[in-house]
């Protein structure tokens, strides 16, 4: 630990670079900055991390993040409940959405099967996608990423709907638009030839 620094500001770093994507440096840069800032808006900031914290939570449909009973996609009597797409986590929702294309509803995992990290079938949210697999279901979309996680997390969901008559779909994979040929790895070519289509 360092000495020349007060230990207050020291622990809050360390909470810092606790996060995601944070590292040392950066946590110690937005310490400081804390330390810069008038105490009202420092006090602010910590009630708005206390307040996301008890008041959001999951939607009992889509397992999506929510201060209220249902997310506004589950809320919203215009979606298409027939297709179901599943992602990891809800920042993919937002990925989705600004697409403006898809018109159907979600179901968040929480997370991949990785048994390397500890995370097995039982910590994501599997049974609740199963629930909703009523009858009304005509197709669930697996839009996890393109990961050996996130393709064994696929298979694996995939194998325990298709007995109930469900449509099970893949993301296509392959080039980005505006990518070049010259710099695509080798499984980015081969997903973009498999997954090629009719002109």
């Amino acid at each position: 630990m360092d000495n020349s620094k007060a230990l207050p500001l020291v622990l809050l770093a360390e909470k810092f670079a606790a996060l995601p994507g944070i590292g040392m440096k950066s946590a110690e840069r937005l310490a400081y900055h804390v330390m810069r800032m008038p105490e009202e808006q420092v006090r602010e900031f910590a009630e708005a991390l206390m307040n996301a914290r008890t008041t959001v939570h999951t939607c009992r449909i889509c397992q999506n993040l929510t201060e209220n009973e249902l997310c506004p996609i589950c809320g919203d009597p215009s979606r298409d409940t027939s297709t179901v797409c599943v992602v990891e986590t809800p920042k993919d929702i937002t990925a989705f959405e600004r697409t403006r294309e898809y018109k159907g509803v979600y179901h968040v995992l929480h997370g991949l099967i990785s048994p390397i990290d500890n995370v097995t079938p039982d910590k994501l949210r599997i049974k609740e996608l199963l629930a909703r697999l009523d009858g009304s279901v005509e197709e669930v979309i697996m839009a996890t990423n393109p990961t050996v996680e996130g393709e064994a997390t696929a298979m694996y969901i995939s194998k325990l709907i298709k007995p109930l008559g469900v449509k099970v779909t893949r993301l296509a994979f392959g080039l980005p638009v505006g990518g070049i040929l010259e710099y695509a790895d080798e499984i980015t070519l081969y997903k973009a030839l498999e997954n090629r289509s009719e002109i």
